[in-house]
C-alpha cells in the first residue's frame, strides 16, 4: 500500500508497562540498530525488518518509520516495532526508523530492481519428514530430465504439526533443519534455521504447507494454525507472484503399527477418506493456489500390482524407491502443468514398468485429486512361467539395493507383491509375512564373504525372533513367510543368511522350507560372516505355495532363543 507522506507509521507505546521494564533495565535506550542495513529486492516483493534496541533494553521512546520515497518503497508496521517493506517500483530510497524526540535513529538503504523471471522454479516446504519423502530425492531429477531448473527447500522438523510451525513462527524459533537442493542437485543442510530466515533466503515461487500425518485427516487441527501461518508467510515472502500449496499427504500402510494410526481405527481406507475430507475443507481456510495430491497418487498405486508396498518398514513413511518416486511425480506434474508420463528419470532400482505405473498413478491423481483411480492396466506386472535365475530378498530397514527385493515390514501382512529376479525381471512370485518377527536388528556384519555378494546395507540388518523368553514384551516362538505364485511343476532351492555380530553364545537358527516336501537348514548366526544354510529341490504345493518357518535351532543356547533372517536366495533347481 502506497502513501503520499513520508512518515508511514507512528508506533504508540504503552507507557505504564514501559515503566516496569525501565525499572528492570535501568535506563532508556541510547541507540537502535536494524537487522538489515541494506535491502535489495525486486518490485512487488516484501521484506520484514526488525529494530534492535541498545543494551537489550525495552524501548521507552516513541518511534516512526519514514521512507524517503514511498513510490519506490512503502512501509507497513506489522507489530509493535517491526515493519514490512514493499518494493513498488525500481529505484533507491532510504527508510529511517527514529524516535520522535530525535535522539535515536537507524537507516536502511533500499534498492528496488525490476523483476525479471530467471527460469528457475523455487519451491519451499514448511514441513516434516513427509515433505522430505516427497521433495528431497527425485523431484529435482524429474524436473531436470524435462528441461526445468529447480531450487528446492525443506524446513524440516520430524513430525512437525501446523500448531508447532505456527508457534515457531510467532516466537521466531531457529529450530529447523533447512535442507536445500540446488540447481545442480547438490543437497545442503543448515541447522538452527527459522521459518523467516528460510523464506527470506530465496524468492520462492511456491511455498507449501502440510499437517503432521497423525492429524492429516482431522480438519479441526487445521482451522486455527493454518490461516495464521499462511498470513505470517505472506507478510515475508519475497516473490511478487508467489503461490501457496497445500500438500495432501498419504494414508499409512495397512500393516502399520504407528500410534497415530489409531486416529483412523488402524484402517487405511478410513484414513484416506479422512485426509480427503480434511484437505478439501482446509484449502478454503487460506488462499491456496493448488493442492498437490500425493496421498491420492499413492492410493492409486496401491490398486496396481505393487499393492500396499509403497511405505518404508515403519508403515507410514514412503519407501526409498516406488513410494518417494510416486510422490515426486505428483509434485512435478502439479508444479509444471505438464504430464510426467514418459519422463525418462527414475531410480535405478525401479524397472521401466514400475516407473511407468508410478507416473500414471500421479497423472491420474492430478486429474482426480480426491478420488481413487483403479489402475486397471497395471494389475499384472507379467512374469515368466518358470524361474530362470536367482531371486534375492533383503529383510531390512528400507528398500534395498539394486538387484535385491527389500521387505520393509516385519509384522504379519508385510509383503512384496511381485518379486523380481536379480536381473530386474518380474517373477510373479509374492512374499508375505504370515507370522511376525519381533523386530529389526541393525547389528549384523558390515562385511561378508558369501556367494550372495551382499552389500553392507543388506548384511548389517536382519529380522529376529525370540523363542524362549520375553523380549520387548513379546515371545515369538517362530516366524513364517509364505511364497505364492510359484510354478507347482518346478522345484526350487533356498539359501539363507543370518548374522548377529558381537555375541559369544550360540544363536543357531533353523530355516524350515515346506511345500509338497520339506527340508530344514541350520545356521549358527553368531558373528557369522561367510556361512549360508541351504535346502534343495523343494516343490510347491498344489496352490503354488511354499512356507518358510524361521525359529531357533536345537543348539541355540541363548537365554531368549534369538534367531535371525538377514537375506534369502531363491534359485531354480536344476
Amino acid at each position: 500500500m502506497k502513501f503520499n507522506i513520508a512518515i508511514i507509521a507512528l508506533i504508540l507505546l504503552g507507557f505504564l508497562s514501559c515503566k516496569k521494564e525501565e525499572t528492570k533495565s535501568g535506563g532508556v535506550e541510547q541507540f537502535v540498530l536494524l537487522d538489515k542495513k541494506t535491502v535489495s529486492f525486486h518490485e512487488g516483493s516484501k521484506v520484514v525488518i526488525h529494530p534492535i534496541f541498545g543494551a537489550g533494553l525495552t524501548p521507552q521512546r516513541e518511534y516512526t518509520w519514514t521512507s524517503s520515497d514511498p513510490d519506490v518503497v512503502s512501509v507497513e508496521v506489522i507489530d509493535t516495532y517491526s515493519a514490512s517493506f514493499t518494493a513498488n517500483q525500481p529505484g533507491k530510497a532510504q527508510v529511517t526508523f527514529a524516535s520522535t524526540d530525535g535522539q535515536v535513529s537507524a537507516v536502511c538503504e533500499v534498492e528496488v530492481k525490476a523483476f525479471v523471471e530467471d527460469g528457475v522454479t523455487r519451491i519451499l516446504a514448511i514441513g516434516n519428514s513427509f515433505s522430505e519423502d516427497a521433495l528431497e530425492y527425485y523431484l529435482h531429477g524429474l524436473a531436470q530430465a524435462d528441461g526445468e531448473q529447480t531450487v528446492i527447500g525443506n524446513l524440516y522438523i520430524g513430525g512437525a504439526s501446523l500448531d508447532l510451525h505456527w508457534q515457531n513462527a510467532q516466537e521466531d524459533k531457529a529450530d529447523y533443519e533447512y535442507r536445500k537442493v540446488d540447481l545442480n542437485g547438490n543437497k545442503t543442510n543448515t541447522p538452527n534455521t527459522s521459518i523467516e530466515a528460510a523464506i527470506l533466503d530465496e524468492e520462492w515461487d511456491y511455498i507449501s504447507f502440510q499437517q503432521a500425518s497423525p492429524n492429516s485427516g482431522q480438519y479441526e487441527t487445521y482451522t486455527v494454525p493454518l490461516p495464521q501461518l499462511v498470513n505470517y508467510v505472506k507478510e515475508r515472502a519475497r516473490h511478487p507472484h508467489v503461490k501457496y500449496i497445500l500438500h495432501q499427504t498419504w494414508a499409512y500402510a495397512e500393516s502399520s503399527t504407528y500410534a497415530g494410526f489409531a486416529n483412523y481405527e488402524y484402517d487405511q481406507a478410513n484414513m484416506y477418506r479422512a485426509i480427503m475430507d480434511a484437505v478439501q475443507r482446509a484449502r478454503d481456510l487460506a488462499a491456496f493456489d493448488l493442492v498437490v495430491p500425493s496421498g491420492t497418487a499413492i492410493q492409486n498405486g496401491r490398486t496396481s500390482f505393487v499393492g500396499d508396498n509403497f511405505n518404508a518398514g515403519d508403515g507410514y513413511h514412503l519407501n526409498a524407491n516406488i513410494g518417494r518416486y510416486t510422490a515426486s511425480c505428483t509434485w512435478f506434474e502439479a508444479l509444471f502443468g505438464k504430464t510426467v508420463v514418459g519422463n525418462p528419470f527414475k531410480p535405478d532400482a525401479l524397472s521401466n514398468y514400475e516407473a511407468e505405473m508410478a507416473q500414471q498413478a500421479a497423472h491420474f491423481a492430478i486429474a482426480k485429486p480426491f478420488e481413487v483411480t483403479d489402475m486397471v492396466d497395471y494389475k499384472d506386472a507379467g512374469h515368466t512361467p518358470e524361474l530362470e535365475t536367482d531371486v534375492l530378498v533383503d529383510f531390512g530397514l528400507s528398500s534395498s539395493a539394486a538387484g535385491w527385493n527389500g521387505l520393509t515390514g516385519f509384522t504379519s501382512g508385510s509383503a512384496i507383491a511381485n518379486l523380481k529376479d536379480k536381473d530386474g525381471e518380474f517373477t510373479g512370485i509374492s512374499l508375505t509375512v504370515t507370522e511376525r518377527f519381533n523386530d529389526q536388528n541393525p547389528d549384523g556384519v558390515h562385511s561378508s564373504q558369501t556367494d550372495f555378494n551382499m552389500p553392507e546395507s543388506v548384511s548389517a540388518v536382519s529380522y529376529f525372533g525370540n523363542s524362549k523368553d520375553v523380549w520387548s514384551g513379546l515371545v515369538i516362538e517362530k516366524s513364517t513367510v509364505k511364497l505364492a505364485g510359484l510354478n507347482k511343476d518346478q522345484r526350487y532351492n533356498f539359501c539363507f543368511f543370518g548374522s548377529r555380530n558381537g555375541v559369544s553364545d550360540n544363536r543357531e537358527t533353523a530355516y524350515i522350507v515346506h511345500g509338497k516336501n520339506e527340508e530344514t537348514a541350520l545356521l549358527n548366526t553368531s558373528n557369522n560372516t561367510s556361512n549360508t544354510a541351504c535346502v534343495t529341490g523343494i516343490q510347491p504345493d498344489d496352490n503354488g505355495e511354499i512356507t518358510i518357518t524361521v525359529t531357533s535351532g536345537p543348539n541355540n543356547n541363548n537365554q531368549y532363543g534369538f534367531y535371525y533372517l538377514t537375506a534369502m536366495r531363491i534359485s531354480p533347481s536344476n
